[in-house]
């Protein structure tokens, strides 16, 4: 597979004088607005917002007290690494959710404002390019393709080149580390991965993790695991990067970090609270760049966060709304249920079109693949036949969702 670009190369006299951020197209969610503009919901239905993974569960019994309690660090600025009693709860849910040994609070754990700038962010802190311009290319940040977006910013404004690693039916949708020619592996600087996928659901094991690890130490990369989806899933809990790094003994999580987020495991999307831990050395390095970017969690909603980690009764209780939820749809529209994440990943023949038609049709908001995917240089896009619709409102809306999908007309 080849790296490609977000505009066509026509467009871009000399890329190297080219804005790196006018090679980003669109963001999905902007996308879908454009696709939407001048159309109107069915008015005889009430709307089912399925587009975006925002959970809609009710809050944890401990948010509201703990707010209370700490009202008074609004007035206070918070640290961007996080605080001490936010970080020891972090590094303590590590350790007891993949049996880890140890992780240090004060050297392996940061605090995140939301997993979305820290995934973007930590390739600024990890690529060079100007060092790889020695050898005349730009460096690779590998992804998953399709994939969350943000992976995609990261890279080009970072000054990397994306290499896409398709995700699709024939691979049981996992990214196929085999068919990645060593000369790639040789100038990349870092590797996305997201497991359990957004948007299809696959999960890494241990292999494929173990696999990945290698190719690392022979090729001298970094790996960033986004694990945002890791409470949820079907059957097997899945396994984490950091989990299989200290079983093939990897001392101190050598050039791995993870990044988790209390938006989907504790359905705390305004919390804007997650974590990144692993490798201390890297840890260090993104302390240094997050120190000038600010991107500090408040106090009080620190104190709600270690909360949250702290606490697995509500977890449990999401992940079974979940499961009910995956089954309630399935039930009725027919198919596998993912492995892992809320989200569902379903063929359709064409899937603007279809977003499109089931907006209008049945007043149901769905992603278009497309939008998550990009083409590579045969203009395949991955994602493209594809839509994406999240189960985030419980069962009986997962039912009804389903219900009219199956009635949408193209």
């Amino acid at each position: 597979m080849l790296p490609v670009a977000l505009i066509s190369p026509s467009n871009v006299k000399n890329k190297s004088m080219q804005p790196r951020l006018d090679r980003l197209g669109a963001y999905p969610f902007e996308r879908l607005k454009a696709l939407f503009d001048g159309s109107q919901p069915n008015p005889d239905m009430a709307h089912i917002d399925a587009g975006a993974g925002e959970p809609r569960l009710p809050l944890p019994g401990f948010v509201a007290p703990t707010l209370q309690q700490h009202l008074a660090g609004f007035s206070k600025y918070p640290s961007t690494v996080g605080g001490m009693e936010l970080r020891t709860a972090i590094a303590n849910w590590l350790v007891h959710r993949y049996g880890l040994s140890s992780v240090n609070p004060a050297t392996q754990v940061l605090s995140a404002n939301g997993t979305r700038e820290s995934l973007f962010a930590i390739a600024h802190a990890l690529v060079n390019p100007e060092a790889e311009k020695q050898s005349g290319c730009e460096p690779y940040v590998m992804m998953p393709n399709p994939m969350y977006q943000i992976y995609l910013g990261a890279a080009y404004t970072a000054g990397a080149e994306p290499y896409l690693m398709a995700c699709n039916s024939d691979t049981g949708f996992a990214p196929d580390l085999g068919s990645i020619p060593d000369k790639v592996w040789a100038e990349t600087a870092l590797v996305y991965v997201c497991s359990p996928s957004n948007p299809t659901g696959w999960i890494a094991d241990e292999a494929w993790y173990g696999e990945l690890l290698a190719l690392a130490d022979k090729y001298d990369f970094f790996i960033v695991s986004d694990e945002c989806y890791s409470e949820i899933y079907w059957t097997d809990k899945p396994t984490g990067l950091l989990q299989v790094a200290e079983k093939l003994g990897r001392e101190g999580f050598s050039r791995c970090l993870v990044m988790n987020s209390l938006s989907k495991r504790s359905a705390l999307p305004g919390l804007r609270s997650g974590l990144i831990a692993g490798d201390a050395a890297l840890i260090k390095r993104f302390s240094k760049l997050r120190s000038y970017t600010g991107p500090a969690t408040p106090l009080p909603l620190q104190h709600i966060a270690a909360a949250a980690w702290s606490d697995e009764t509500h977890v449990q209780a999401h992940l079974e709304v979940y499961r009910q939820s995956l089954k309630a749809f399935f039930d009725i529209y027919g198919g596998e249920i993912p492995a892992g994440s809320f989200f569902v990943w379903l063929p359709v023949e064409a899937d603007e079109a279809f977003a499109l038609a089931a907006y209008q049709q049945q007043a149901v908001t769905v992603l278009p693949g497309s939008y998550l995917g990009t083409a590579d240089a045969n203009g395949i896009n991955p994602g493209s036949g594809y839509i994406r619709a999240a189960l985030i409102d419980g069962p009986e809306a997962a039912a009804e969702l389903a219900r009219r999908l199956k009635e949408v007309r193209v």
